[in-house]
């Protein structure tokens, strides 16, 4: 019997994206395009290689990472998110939830470096999640390196999306106006410290992402998996200088379901293995109101996935702050008892 590839997909890779091809003529971005749309209307996940991030780069970004996790826990503890009402800072292994769960996992969370913004009477909450970070006082190396981080990645997310937009037909630069200095861009420092020894292997449990485009530097240990056509979680091997990358919520509602975001989870890395991942969450500005995109494939789009656990909201800052209260009840129990819903 003959098997045709298009109707046995393999997943055992996802399709692996080239944006150098945007600068090499009109064919190589025709290309670009047609494998574009094909990743973010089929599968909502892709690896991205040509994005222009140097080793020099990534190197300063996890060395100084790495010393971080390796500062005594004392050091990290001063840190601690819950002391913040803006939701930044270390939070310790199995302080995070998902969905409801506890997350095997230990995380420093950064956002622009911005002054407190106490919402006035009248003002949306989640004008609360902009403020300061949180940094170690014993390595100023990792402010630097992170905060440029956040710089370059947010000039490859912005790029990206231009030509994903332009994929689908739709102006390129539709969404710029929502972005600019007031951005909203949060980066993660994750080390996955093994397996929690009590037969639960979730690292992090299954969800979306709630912004426009995440943007995933992974090491080479692996456990992040994604749901696939098929329904199955499929393992997404690493793939040297690449990014994983995935579309949020905010693309979803944007074109009524034609770009997905799809469900992706990690497995704990066995035993004592730590594994360690620099998530980048390329976000509009808080106040943000996202707008339909006309584009010449909206009449075939399937509508947004409806999950009433989950209401998804047009003003980008709502979804946030919706998120933060869910994954970190302790500092939300200390900061925002007034935004909790009651038992």
């Amino acid at each position: 019997m003959t098997t045709h590839p298009a109707t046995t997909p393999s997943y055992e890779q996802l399709p692996i994206i080239d944006l150098s091809a945007a600068d090499r003529g009109p064919e190589a971005r025709a290309l670009l395009h047609a494998q574009l749309h094909s990743a973010a209307h089929d599968v909502g996940f892709f690896q991205l290689v040509g994005h222009g991030v140097t080793r020099a780069d990534t190197d300063a970004l996890l060395t100084a990472m790495r010393a971080f996790f390796a500062l005594p826990e004392a050091d990290r503890l001063a840190l601690d998110n819950v002391n913040s009402p803006h939701f930044r800072g270390y939070t310790r292994t199995g302080d995070e939830r998902t969905q409801g769960a506890r997350d095997w996992r230990d995380q420093l969370d950064i956002g622009a470096e911005r002054p407190a913004h106490v919402p006035a009477p009248g003002e949306p909450a989640y004008w609360w999640l902009e403020g300061p970070n949180q940094w170690p006082a014993a390595l100023p190396e990792l402010r630097t390196a992170a905060l440029a981080w956040i710089d370059r990645l947010s000039g490859v997310a912005g790029r990206l999306l231009h030509e994903l937009l332009a994929a689908i037909g739709a102006p390129a630069d539709f969404y710029d106006p929502i972005f600019g200095d007031r951005a909203h861009p949060h980066l993660k420092l994750v080390r996955y410290p093994g397996s929690a020894g009590d037969g639960t292997d979730q690292g992090v449990g299954a969800h979306k992402d709630y912004g426009f485009l995440t943007l995933l530097l992974q090491d080479t240990i692996g456990g992040l998996q994604v749901q696939r056509e098929d329904g199955l979680f499929h393992d997404v091997p690493p793939l040297d200088g690449a990014f994983v990358v995935n579309l949020g919520e905010l693309l979803e509602v944007a074109t009524d379901g034609y770009l997905i975001a799809t469900n992706h989870r990690v497995v704990s890395p066995p035993g004592a293995t730590e594994r360690f991942s620099v998530p980048f969450f390329y976000n509009p500005r808080l106040d943000a109101r996202v707008e339909p995109l006309s584009f010449p494939y909206a009449a075939t789009a399937p509508g947004i996935t409806e999950d009433p656990a989950n209401p998804l909201f047009a003003e980008y800052g709502y979804n946030e702050l919706k998120g933060k209260l869910r994954a970190h009840p302790l500092a939300a129990e200390r900061h925002h008892t007034d935004l909790l819903a009651p038992a």
